[in-house]
């Protein structure tokens, strides 16, 4: 008797744990139904605005790049309104600029044709003293010429006059003559210097040679032409061979 209310007991036990544990599972299958579909709802939402997203997006680059596209086309208009304005700006400065030189120059021709109606000279009288004038001018450049020649032998046949009268006489060479070495011959001892009588070179005049500051040999002149000079060394004035190049100044420059 003892066992059957004992086996009924857990009959009714286990009647309850299994009525309870149902329960706990329905509830649990119930939460999870209800979470599912609230997962289902939530993930449909989460699309729709997806797709609502991609649509806008879409739009939102056609947008973009209509308003690039117009951004781009007002940028290259406005550039080429700049350098249109800038290329008639210049234009401009150009046209004022020239009209200011043509007033300039019709003023000055104004003026110039008012001094000569003023001297009551006609133009044909104007021509002739040109001509004259330039006629005057070419005589008297030949002249200059004539006179530098005459200046040039009558200070050649001083020197010489001075030479032979005083055998100590010192001829003077410009102080500021400088010339080089285009020639040099050991064997005879000569040199051509590349100044003559139009730098003021004289016969009988003595010159220094030196290479880079230091003394090589002192020479006389002994023939003078236009623009070179023939020297000899002087015995015992060579401290070294004389080179063509070699720098060439008065050794008594006129003071």
């Amino acid at each position: 008797m003892l066992l059957r209310i004992s086996l009924t007991l857990a009959i009714i036990a286990s009647l309850a744990v299994g009525a309870l544990n149902f329960t706990m599972v329905k509830d649990k299958i119930t939460t999870l139904h209800t979470n599912w579909e609230t997962e289902k709802a939530g993930r449909a939402a989460a699309e729709t605005d997806r797709d609502k997203t991609k649509k806008e997006l879409v739009k939102t680059s056609a947008e973009l790049k209509s308003t690039k596209d117009t951004l781009e086309t007002t940028t290259n208009e406005r550039n080429s309104a700049v350098k249109a304005a800038d290329d008639a700006t210049k234009k401009a400065t150009k046209l004022a600029e020239d009209l200011g030189k043509r007033t300039k120059e019709r003023d000055d021709a104004q003026a110039e044709l008012a001094a000569y109606t003023a001297t009551g000279v006609k133009p044909e009288q104007i021509i002739a003293f040109n001509k004259e004038f330039k006629n005057l001018q070419a005589t008297l450049d030949g002249t200059r010429a004539e006179n530098t020649t005459l200046g040039q032998t009558i200070k050649r046949l001083k020197n010489e006059l001075e030479v032979y009268k005083t055998a100590e006489y010192v001829v003077p060479l410009p102080p500021t003559l400088r010339g080089k070495v285009l020639v040099s011959d050991p064997k005879w001892n000569f040199v051509i210097i590349n100044v003559g009588e139009d730098q003021g070179v004289l016969e009988h005049g003595e010159l220094l040679i030196n290479r880079d500051g230091k003394l090589v040999a002192k020479v006389k002149v002994r023939t003078v032409q236009k623009d070179r000079s023939i020297a000899n060394v002087l015995p015992g004035w060579q401290l070294s061979e004389v080179l063509e190049g070699d720098q060439v100044i008065p050794a008594n420059p006129a003071s």
